[in-house]
């Protein structure tokens, strides 16, 4: 058996978010061979990526994501997003953090991640998004304005810790650890 996960920490959509994006998705890629949909249930905001990482660690990961939780996070969809911008590989939409605290949760998340040994900090700026669609094997696509998504306001639910699988469907992603984040007052 093996005793090692890719695992990832996102940010839960709300049910509703999700359809609507998944919605807007289907709308703009419509019967495009060289995109491929991700399901709306699939549909998350990755908060750090960890990589393989030793299944023995998931209760570790779980207490550092608790210790972490703050605040309420409210949040609101952006524009489409393509990236990356010169060779896409991925249609996004961008999520907007009106009052900082997605940037301050992905900070919190981080530093306690790191400083339980867990993690190694990413180099990279954050860029909060959510995939909707994946460049098929072989495809080659240009980054072509589209209209944004309907502007939605919403509240994070909760952070997830997931295990992703990749196989010829895509991802499947299993939920390890949840954290519900507070709801706004």
């Amino acid at each position: 058996m093996n005793d090692t996960a890719r695992l990832f920490v996102a940010v839960d959509v709300p049910g509703g978010v999700r359809e609507a994006l998944a919605g807007w998705a289907r709308s703009m890629v419509g019967s495009r061979d060289d995109l491929r949909l991700v399901a709306s249930e699939a549909l998350h905001l990755t908060l750090v990526f960890l990589g393989d990482r030793p299944m023995a660690r998931v209760p570790a990961i779980d207490a550092a994501l608790r210790a972490a939780v703050d605040g309420p996070v409210p949040l609101g969809l952006g524009d489409p997003l393509w990236l990356a911008p010169r060779r896409p590989h991925v249609l996004t939409v961008a999520v907007d953090d009106p009052a900082g605290a997605l940037a301050a949760l992905h900070r919190g998340v981080e530093d306690t991640l790191v400083g339980a040994g867990l993690h190694t900090r990413e180099p990279r700026v954050f860029r909060p998004h959510v995939t909707v669609a994946r460049v098929r094997r072989g495809a080659r696509v240009t980054a072509a304005e589209l209209p944004a998504p309907e502007p939605v306001r919403f509240s994070a639910e909760g952070l997830t810790l997931y295990r992703s699988r990749l196989g010829r469907s895509g991802a499947q992603y299993e939920a390890l650890a949840t954290v519900a984040l507070p709801r706004p007052a």
